[in-house]
C-alpha cells in the first residue's frame, strides 16, 4: 500500500503536470463505487470548477476546486495519470476528470481499494476520513520528542504498533516504521513504555529523516507503485532491513530477523537493535 512518501510524490507530481489551477470540463465515471460509493453529485458539481490546490493530508490527496474539496486515497493500487492525447480507457481505469485545456486525468485501480469522497471546503479537517488523524511526522511542532514521550510513557504497546497507529502519528507506514527503528537502534517489539527519553528523541528524529530521504528517491515500488509521472520510486534500493529477514545487516554483519507484529511482517537486525 502506498505510504506517505508515495502520496507525498504524487501530490508534487499532480503539481507539476497540471499547472495549477485547471478547469474541470468534466467528471467521467466508469463505474460508481470504489471502496466506498463516488458522490455522483460531483458530475455536476465540478464542471466549470478550477482546481485551485493539491495537498497532502497523512495518505489522503485532497483537491480543492471552488466550493468542494475531493479527498483521494489510493488504497492499495490506485493511480492517477495525464491520459496520451487519443488513448483508449485502460482496464481498471474508473474516474476521468476531464479539464478544459484537452487534457485528461485518469484515475486506474485494480484492486478498488482506494476511494473519492467529497466535503465542502474548509470541512476537510472534520471529515469521516481525516478527523481521528494525529499530528503529520514531518511537522517540526506537532511531532516532537516530549509528544511521543508523553504518549509512550507507561504503555506496553509494541513501539513498532504505536509508531504506525495513525491516531499517535499519520503516514509512518510498516516499511518506513522498520526503517527508522533501526535506524534509531530500537527493536520493533520493545514496550513503548520501556523506552528511554534518548531512544524516543532519536526514534523521531529518524522517522523525519527515513520519510524525508523516501520522497527525495520518489517514493518505494516494491510492487506496481507510480508517480503521477509514471516514474518508479527508488527508495527500495536504499532498505537496511525491510524485505531482508535472515540476510546479513549492512552495517553489522548480524542476522536480520523477521516476525509478525500487529499483524505485519516486521524486520530488525539481531545485533544493532536493543
Amino acid at each position: 500500500m502506498p505510504e506517505l512518501p508515495e502520496v507525498e510524490t504524487v501530490c508534487r507530481g499532480l503539481n507539476q503536470i497540471l499547472h495549477l489551477p485547471v478547469e474541470v470540463e468534466a467528471f467521467e465515471l466508469r463505474r460508481k463505487d470504489l471502496r466506498v460509493p463516488i458522490p455522483l453529485q460531483l458530475k455536476k458539481q465540478l464542471p466549470g470548477k478550477k482546481i485551485e490546490k493539491i495537498w497532502r493530508r497523512a495518505k489522503y490527496l485532497l483537491w480543492e476546486a471552488g466550493e468542494v474539496t475531493l479527498i483521494s486515497h489510493l488504497g492499495m493500487s490506485g493511480s492517477w495519470r495525464l491520459r496520451e492525447l487519443g488513448e483508449e480507457p485502460r482496464l481498471h481505469d474508473h474516474i476521468f476528470l476531464h479539464l478544459r485545456d484537452g487534457r485528461c486525468l485518469a484515475y486506474n485501480d485494480p484492486r478498488r481499494f482506494g476511494l473519492l469522497d467529497a466535503v465542502e471546503k474548509g470541512q476537510e479537517q472534520s471529515s469521516a476520513w481525516l478527523a481521528h488523524l494525529g499530528p503529520e511526522p514531518l511537522d517540526e511542532e506537532a511531532f516532537t520528542a516530549d509528544y511521543l514521550w508523553s504518549l509512550a510513557r507507561g504503555r506496553k504497546t509494541k513501539i513498532k504498533n504505536l509508531i504506525m497507529d495513525q491516531r499517535v502519528v499519520v503516514g509512518v507506514g510498516n516499511i518506513y516504521a522498520s526503517e527508522a527503528l533501526f535506524l534509531a537502534g530500537v527493536r520493533p517489539g520493545r514496550a513503548a513504555g520501556r523506552l528511554t527519553r534518548r531512544e524516543v528523541a532519536s526514534l523521531v528524529l529518524e522517522i523525519r529523516r527515513i520519510l524525508r530521504q523516501a520522497i527525495d528517491s520518489g517514493g518505494s515500488s516494491i510492487r506496481d507503485f507510480r508517480s503521477a509521472l509514471q516514474h518508479k520510486g527508488d527508495f527500495q534500493e536504499q532498505l537496511q532491513v525491510y524485505g531482508r529477514g535472515g540476510q546479513p545487516c549492512r552495517q553489522c554483519g548480524g542476522e536480520i530477523r523477521q516476525a509478525l507484529i500487529g499483524g505485519r511482517s516486521s524486520y530488525w537486525c539481531s545485533q544493532c537493535q536493543t
